[in-house]
Parts: structure tokens; C-alpha cells; sequence
């Protein structure tokens, strides 16, 4: 196959990192390359100009309610109304925590205070009295249908309960943990080719199934007659998946 590269936007990269969460993009990067792709990642911070219409796929990862306050209105104002209508019209992205958060309707605080989100996501989140933290396991639809392992394996740590409005798919059923909110079972929320979830871990690095997914759809979303990308070894993750589905025992 023709050599053809990949180029993702990881957005504020200095302030939303929290417990792993650059592996994620780590991983999109080996599995490409494996794959046969070459794979570029530009980081976009605040201040910086941002032009969806230059990338094939973008990532956002967590971070405290402090961070989340500093971007704000580079976010909303800068960023984010063009991210929204690139999501809304296809662009493949990964959002961490909060990331998440600042995708949907907003946030409110312990404070009280409302955060303003970006609302490409339906979904309202609230700070709780005590924290999510552990394992967490959920069964993905999405993976189902398209023949996958459904099990996605994460870890989540967040005082944030997210409602999700009617409509909004999540992105798995809870097996082991809290995900959205403690109640529902939903973990995460799917909107077109956007992933938002509270798995940290890192994520993609023990899931490498959702890895290819995203790397195929912001591959075909470019190169809609491109070749057939070829499979690639997954041996090593699923022996670190292995590891952690024990826990499920327990």
C-alpha cells in the first residue's frame, strides 16, 4: 500500500494529562505504524491556532477542575466551535475524563459553580461528595457489532457524575465499577466517531481493538477507496488484557 500518514491533534496537551493518558496517543502511533501508516502528532495548546480540516483524528485527556478553568474560553471560543462541527460531520476523536466533561452541556462544581461545556455531548455532569476510583470494565456495543471483543479494561478516578441526555449512546455497560455515574450502569458516550469515556489506565494501550477502530475510521474518512489495512499482532495486549480481566474474578 501506498505510504500514507496519519496526523492527530492532541489538544492541550500541558494541562490535560492525568494518570497515563498520553499512552493513549502512544499507542494510536504504534498500531498505525504497524499497520503500514505513518503517524504525526501535533500538539495544540493554548493560544495555538487549531484547524480540524489539518488532522484525520484528535485526542483530549483529563485533568483537574483548575486546569479545565485555564482553557476554558480558548476552548469555547477558539477551538471548540470549529471542533464541534468537524465531530458533527465525522472527525474521529478520543476524550478522556475531562475532556469528556468539557464536551458536553458543562460541569457543576462542589462549589457550586457551572462550568460551561462545549455541548457536542448531551450530557450534564456534576461533582459528587466522593470520588469513582478503581477498576473499571464495560461491554461495548459498538465493539459487538462490528464483530470485536467487546471488554474494554480501564481504570477511572473521578468525583464527577455525568447524566447522559435521551439518545446519547454510551459507550459500554459498566461490568465492574461506576462509569457515568454509579447508577445507570453507562459508561462514556458515543457521538458519531467521538469516544468520550472515564478510563484512564492508559486506555488504547489495553484495548487495542477500540485503538484500530479509531485508526480505520480516521483512515477511511480521508482515503475512502484506500487499501485494506492489515492486521496486526495484538499478542502482547492481550496478555496484559488477561492480567486484568482476572480482577473480574475477584
Amino acid at each position: 500500500m501506498n505510504k500514507v500518514t496519519l496526523r492527530l491533534a492532541h489538544l492541550y496537551p500541558d494541562y490535560l494529562n492525568l494518570y497515563g493518558d498520553r499512552g493513549n496517543v502512544l499507542a494510536l502511533k504504534h498500531r498505525s505504524v504497524g499497520r503500514g501508516l505513518g503517524f504525526e502528532t501535533v500538539p495544540v495548546g493554548l493560544g495555538e491556532h487549531f484547524d480540524p480540516d489539518d488532522f484525520d483524528l484528535f485526542f483530549i485527556g483529563g485533568g483537574q477542575d483548575s486546569a479545565q478553568k485555564v482553557l476554558i474560553e480558548d476552548f469555547l471560543h477558539d477551538k471548540g466551535p470549529q471542533l464541534k462541527e468537524a465531530i458533527l460531520t465525522g472527525l474521529p476523536g478520543l476524550a478522556i475524563c475531562g475532556g469528556y466533561q468539557l464536551l458536553g452541556k458543562g460541569y457543576k462544581s462542589s462549589s457550586g459553580e457551572w462550568i460551561e461545556g462545549l455541548g457536542v455531548i448531551d450530557a450534564v455532569t456534576e461533582a459528587g461528595s466522593y470520588r469513582f476510583t478503581g477498576d473499571l470494565f464495560c461491554e461495548s456495543p459498538l465493539l459487538r457489532e462490528k464483530g470485536l471483543d467487546p471488554m474494554l479494561i480501564g481504570f477511572e478516578n473521578h468525583a464527577g457524575r455525568t447524566r447522559l441526555g435521551p439518545g446519547v449512546q454510551p459507550l459500554g455497560k459498566v461490568i465492574k465499577g461506576m462509569g457515568n455515574n454509579g447508577e445507570d450502569q453507562s459508561e462514556g458516550a458515543v457521538v458519531h466517531h467521538l469516544f468520550a469515556t472515564y478510563m484512564h489506565g492508559s486506555l488504547l494501550p489495553k484495548n487495542p481493538d477500540l485503538t484500530d477502530t479509531l485508526i480505520e475510521l480516521a483512515y477511511y474518512r480521508r482515503y475512502p477507496d484506500g487499501e485494506k489495512l492489515p492486521d496486526l499482532d495484538k499478542s502482547w495486549e492481550e496478555r496484559a488484557r488477561r492480567e486484568r480481566l482476572s480482577k473480574l474474578k475477584n
